[in-house]
Order: structure tokens, then sequence, then C-alpha cells
């Protein structure tokens, strides 16, 4: 395979680089009655749409930008597709709730950890079902606790206008990443943010208009 001229040494640092996890995010919250025993995030549901946006991702204080691309293939699963702003492919990978498949990636990025925390974030953020295990108050939210195998998942859901605001994934102490979603209709996320706790990465995506 073609080597990239994109300097990735920064990102494959990355994976050998811990950091403390943040804090409990529902330690301050107030047990509710469940309202419903299963939820169905609303973005990237739609098969008929393909969901573009621009991507920067920042590792340790290093940028690199790009086009990520995410479309629903089937039922259960996401094809997901990452270029340089100039159309050269990064990586291209099939991603189900229980299973990935690695179409193509290049030699810099592949790498097993990162490999495995690109799929961990890529599948909290195109992840639909959840099976709701309790409910919390908090305040302008009601929060939905699904589990995630050993993990949690905490869905932020706003009262006012039903819309998913957040998702903070964690273990049963600590937050390990946090996803922040902007939306207008509750139907496309213009602006979605993950945020690691136990490294230094950041990927921020913005809703891609073609001009």
């Amino acid at each position: 395979m073609r080597k990239s001229t994109i300097p990735f040494l920064p990102i494959s640092l990355f994976v050998l680089v811990l950091v403390s996890c943040g804090s409990n995010p529902v330690k301050d919250l107030t047990p509710a009655a469940i309202e419903n025993l299963a939820y169905k995030a609303p973005y990237f549901s739609d098969p008929k749409t393909d969901y573009v946006y621009k991507t920067n991702i920042s590792v340790y204080g290093n940028e690199m930008s790009g086009i990520f691309v995410a479309k629903r293939i089937n039922e259960n699963t996401h094809r997901v597709v990452f270029t340089t702003e100039f159309g050269n492919k990064l990586l291209d990978f099939e991603i189900s709730e229980n299973d990935f498949k690695i179409h193509s990636i290049v030699e810099e990025l592949d790498r097993k950890m990162l490999i495995n925390t690109l799929v961990e974030d890529f599948r909290l953020l195109l992840r639909e079902n959840y099976q709701i295990a309790q409910q919390f108050d908090s305040g302008d939210s009601k929060v939905l606790q699904a589990k995630d195998g050993n993990d949690f998942n905490y869905l932020f859901v706003s009262k006012t206008d039903g819309k998913l605001t957040q998702i903070r994934h964690t273990t049963k102490r600590k937050e390990k990443i946090s996803l922040t979603f902007q939306s207008e209709n509750n139907i496309f996320a213009e602006h979605i943010t993950i945020q690691h706790y136990n490294i230094q990465l950041k990927i921020a995506f913005n809703y891609f208009k073609n001009q």
C-alpha cells in the first residue's frame, strides 16, 4: 500500500500514553422511574442518507483534518469512510454492534490499539438501540442508563424538546468518553464532539454542506 504523506506519528504515539479518567457523571443525579425500557437514538439511522462531516482530530495537541462519511447499509451495520480533504482514503470500515470489518486502512493508522479506539468511538456514535436499565433526573434532562458490556452508557435527553444531547460512556466509577450533539430537529446532528478522558483525544464533526 502506498505510504501517505500525512504526519500520523502523533496519532500512532497516542495509544501509548494514558491519563486519568473523568469523574463519575451520575453521582449527583436523582433516580427516577423508568418511562420506557427501550430507546432509539435518532442520528445516523436513515439508510437513504449519506452522513458527511468535516472532521478534526486533536491528539496531544496535534491536529488532523479530513472528511468523515457514514452510511447505514443494513439494519445492523454502517459503512464508515475517512478521507483527507483532497479525497485520499485513510480508512474504510464496516461496523455493527458486535463486529467490524476493515476494507482498507493506511499503514500509519494500522495499529491495533488505535483501531480498537476508533471502533469503540464509531460504535458509540452510530448505535441506535438501547435497553434502558435505570433512569435519572438532571434538571433539564432525563438521563437513561444502558449497559454496554461491563460499562455503561448514559443518554441525556432534553425534557423540553426530546433531543438527544449527550452520551457518556463510563465504567462503574469513571467517565471514559463523552459524545455531545447539537441538532436543530433531533433527526440530524449538525455538530458532534467526541471527547476522551483516558487519552488526550478529541474528535469534532461539523456537517459538510456541498456549496
